[in-house]
Order: structure tokens, then C-alpha cells, then sequence
């Protein structure tokens, strides 16, 4: 069975506390979460998590121009036009079709990897997210149920004012 904790902070430090003295416990960024009404920046290191945004951006931008070159190729060369000896290539009008198509690519797969990343698409929609408090920081916890004491312990510890305990069968 796996239990979420909920602890309610009042101050940015006791929260980092927590999640260092979590951390230091064997708990990683996927079993720590943060809500709370207004953003909170942590110091590097305290809950970092892996992006791989720029080499998606990147990556999607080169396939897109990838593609363009593809399918300008295929209609110039597929659909040839009485061009009265110019080239049927001719690289300013199409190099504004690679441009966009680059840009295009860069901007959708930037898009739909943020939301990817935020969990947006991938969050456990079993496990209700906490009412917020105004200048309340809530930090939940994922972990086993013979845990639970411990991590209880740990966020209370930390300057919890209360710890909230909600239950979810894995």
C-alpha cells in the first residue's frame, strides 16, 4: 500500500530542511512534491529533476527541416513546372518554407515536452491535489506504509504544522 503524506509549512527553509533530511533517507524528486499558491524557487541541488528540454528542442527543430527539405524536394521535382529556363530550385523562396518549418518544430516539440515534463499528462489523478493555504508551502511524500512513522517524524521535525495522511492501494 502506498501512503501520501502531506506536511504544511509556513517558511521556504523548513521545507528545505524536509526535503534534504528526505532525500538523505533514500526518497527521490518522483516521490517528493511541492504545491503551493504562489511559485517557490529552491537553491540548485535541493529537488532538481532532469530536463532534456533543449536537446528535444533541438532535435524536433532538425527534424522539421528535415522534413521540409523532403517534401520541398518531392513536390519540385514530382510536380515540374514550365519555368522558362530559370531552376526549378531556387533557394529564397523555399529557404523561408525550411525556416518556418524549422522554427515549427522547434516551438510544437517544446510545447508538448513542457507538458510531458510538468506531469500534466502523467499525474495520478487518484491522489487529490491539496487545498492551499495563502503563504502555505505543502510538500506530499510517496511512500510505503511502514514508512510512514519515519517520514512523519522527518516533516514534523522540519517545522510541519500539520501532517496529513491519505491512503492509496498500489
Amino acid at each position: 500500500m502506498t501512503l501520501y503524506l502531506t506536511g504544511r509549512f509556513a517558511e521556504k527553509d523548513a521545507v528545505i530542511g524536509a526535503i534534504e533530511q528526505l532525500k538523505a533517507s533514500g526518497y527521490g524528486p518522483d516521490d517528493l512534491t511541492v504545491f503551493s499558491d504562489e511559485p517557490v524557487e529552491f537553491p540548485q541541488g535541493v529537488l532538481d529533476r532532469k530536463s532534456h528540454m533543449s536537446l528535444v528542442a533541438v532535435s524536433g527543430a532538425a527534424t522539421f527541416f528535415v522534413l521540409a527539405v523532403a517534401f520541398v524536394y518531392f513536390t519540385q521535382y514530382n510536380y515540374p513546372l514550365v519555368t522558362g529556363g530559370m531552376p526549378i530550385f531556387s533557394f529564397w523562396p523555399t529557404g523561408v518554407i525550411f525556416y518556418e518549418m524549422t522554427m515549427l518544430g522547434a516551438i510544437l516539440t517544446t510545447l508538448g515536452w513542457f507538458i510531458w515534463e510538468s506531469g500534466l499528462l502523467r499525474r495520478d489523478k487518484s491522489v487529490p491535489v491539496p487545498a492551499i493555504e495563502p503563504e502555505t508551502i505543502c510538500l506530499r511524500v510517496r511512500c510505503a506504509a511502514e514508512q510512514f512513522e519515519t517520514v512523519a517524524a522527518v516533516l514534523e521535525n522540519a517545522g510541519a504544522k500539520n501532517v496529513a495522511k491519505l491512503e492509496k492501494a498500489a
